[in-house]
């Protein structure tokens, strides 16, 4: 259990100690720095501990959020400082450094941060002293020593140490002025969401959430019912009744809702974690590509084929999440960030309508998955994946385009970490690295333009040869054009663009030898085999995110990396029967599916009985 200390002396009718415990501190008293300090060092170093002024008025929510989120290891507002076992060796530190500085501080000196957040201005105009408190004192001593405190946004809450009877009865006051529990349900909504989230889920979605945490239910439970009623809904798609399809549509909408539900709990309740974040994203992407397969399987039981549609559509939407991940991670840390069309979209978000517009037109996930359940109840399959796959591509076409402007306009140097992100993004196999070595430093041409060579080359020999000599020359020139863009560093304005162009390479000449295959059940398995490297690619972009690194390069190796499995489907359509095709596919998809999925179903759960830091990771609008 969670330590709390309250140092200083108690103030009659307080109600701090029992909000302390009602967060489920265990609460123990000090009556100067030198108790505090022997408190201190009781607790076991793999608690959290705080100290708190026994005088603190303000919020609950208010203590909440500064006292209990996972994801910060030192954590303070005005009159109260946490740290987690991360932060105790340098909370043990500041508390040491004021008790020994105890009797040079003059009484009643004013300490920096007592005042509540937004408050401070007014009581310093109004002429209000506030009080000496140790546990600011403490947070001044962190800051010195250079440790990262993080300082919640407070908002209208209220949390001060009031300096005298007066003062303490204005902040009482102002507590009861404000709801404590409108705040706190309000601030469960994700800041930045798509229109129909916003307006049509989000305004009942919350006390849902609410509802949830009273009885003690956990995100990462919601994000598994979310899962599971998804699936349902792509079983009732996949019957193929109208019947069914209008039950997976209802269905769909329901699994969104709470796919909302765990974001607002894990903000409403603070339980964060990274394996309820790597989950959270994980079963975004499985929901919708297990819808996709449902609508085919259905469309497939009235006679229509749309199995090229649904994979087209999983092909696309993943090249758009590939552009989304690079592009973040090429700017994640880059210096002189300055871009006239960067400017002039924030100029653009200052106008109300033309946010919600922006929103809208990106087809966000929201957006998306209200279209394909209306769609699905009121028509067929294959009209759902027609006006998925065109707003899709214009979405795709939109975003890619912004991006490629603000890259070419703005001054920027990225860093050896954007550098080596995307190469992880890259996905490049032994034989590309082996390639990048070797080739001729005075052949290599820009990283993008190699890589959209060998993709066009590759699609285009599919396309137009299938499984013929030209595709074998293709792949072969594809390999060596990925070797050429990754063999330096991925430093440049628009070298972002290479891992989604390999996904497209890849994804695309599975796809397009599949439907030349003819052969029934060959699309299918190249669903099977594109959803297992999605998996793997979307893995990767997790682990990068939560600061956990790529996969281990053995598994890159195992499953040959995005040129080596290229190569190896180019190879299998030409030497195998179309019938044969399909079992290669479907073997590959299989061992590339129990290869990837142990793997990063080991590393997610060590990671998280390891005690890796918690993580909330609010995702892509799209």
């Amino acid at each position: 259990m969670p330590t709390a200390i309250l140092t200083g002396s108690p103030v009659p009718g307080s109600s701090i100690e029992g909000d302390l415990r009602s967060l489920g501190f265990d609460v123990r008293t000090a009556s100067d720095a030198g108790e505090a300090e022997a408190l201190l060092a009781a607790v076991p170093g793999d608690l959290r501990v705080a100290v708190v002024d026994a005088r603190f008025v303000g919020h609950e929510h208010a203590l909440r959020l500064g006292l209990t989120d996972p994801r910060f290891p030192i954590a303070a507002i005005p009159g109260a400082v946490t740290a987690q076992p991360a932060g105790r060796q340098a909370l043990t530190r500041a508390i040491a450094r004021e008790n020994s500085a105890s009797g040079s501080a003059a009484p009643g000196s004013a300490a920096p941060g007592s005042a509540a957040h937004g408050s401070a201005p007014a009581r310093a105009a109004a002429g209000v002293e506030d009080v000496d408190s140790l546990a600011d004192r403490i947070v001044t001593a962190l800051d010195a020593d250079g440790a990262d405190v993080h300082r919640p946004e407070l908002g209208s809450l209220v949390a001060e140490v009031p300096a005298d009877p007066q003062a303490r009865n204005e902040a009482r006051q102002a507590v009861a002025a404000v709801d404590d529990e409108a705040v706190r349900l309000k601030s469960a909504v994700k800041a930045r969401d798509g229109f129909f989230t916003t307006h049509f889920i989000s305004p009942y979605s919350r006390y849902l959430a609410r509802w949830c945490a009273r009885r003690g239910l956990t995100p990462n439970q919601v994000t598994t019912a979310s899962l599971i009623t998804a699936l349902i809904a792509a079983a009732c798609a996949a019957t193929g009744t109208r019947g069914g399809f209008v039950a997976a549509g209802v269905l769909l909408i329901a699994s969104f809702v709470l796919d909302c539900t765990d974001g607002q709990l894990a903000r409403y309740s603070l339980q964060y974690s990274t394996l309820g974040a790597w989950l959270d994203a994980t079963f975004d992407r499985a929901k919708e590509y297990a819808y996709y397969a449902g609508l085919a399987l259905g469309a497939a039981r009235g006679g229509d084929d749309v199995w090229a549609l649904a994979l087209g559509a999983m092909v696309l939407q993943t090249c758009r999440h590939v552009v989304d991940f690079s592009f973040n991670e090429a700017n994640h840390d880059a210096t002189a960030n300055t871009s006239p069309t960067a400017a002039l979209s924030d100029k653009l978000d200052s106008v109300g309508w033309t946010v919600w517009v922006r929103r809208m037109i990106v087809l966000p996930i929201g957006e998306r998955w209200a279209m394909i359940a209306v769609l699905t109840a009121a028509t067929t399959p294959r009209i759902t994946f027609y006006a998925l796959l065109v707003g899709c591509a214009f979405a795709a076409t939109y975003t890619t385009a912004g991006r490629v402007l603000r890259s070419l306009t703005r001054k920027a140097r990225r860093t050896d970490r954007a550098a080596q992100a995307l190469a992880d993004l890259a996905d490049s196999g032994p034989l590309t690295e082996w390639l990048a070595r070797r080739l001729p430093a005075g052949i290599r041409i820009p990283a993008p333009l190699a890589a959209s060579a060998g993709v066009v080359l590759l699609v285009l020999a599919a396309a137009f040869d299938g499984p013929g000599f030209s595709l074998l020359l293709a792949a072969v020139l594809y390999v060596l054009l990925c070797a050429d863009a990754v063999a330096r560093p991925l430093k440049g304005a628009l070298d972002w663009l290479v891992p989604p162009l390999f996904r497209a390479g890849e994804y695309c000449t599975v796809l397009i030898l599949a439907a030349k295959a003819g052969a029934d059940g060959a699309l299918p398995a190249a669903f099977g085999l594109v959803a297992a490297v999605a998996y793997h690619h979307y893995d990767t972009v997790y682990r990068i995110r939560g600061d956990a690194g790529a996969p281990p390069a053995w598994l890159v190796r195992a499953i040959g990396g995005q040129d080596g499995r290229t190569l190896l489907v180019a190879v299998l359509a030409v030497a195998l029967t179309a019938s044969q095709f399909t079992v290669a596919l479907t073997v590959l998809a299989v061992a590339v599916a129990v290869v990837v999925l142990v793997e990063s179903i080991r590393f997610w759960v060590a990671a998280h009985r390891a005690g890796a830091p918690s993580v909330h990771d609010e995702g892509e609008p799209a």
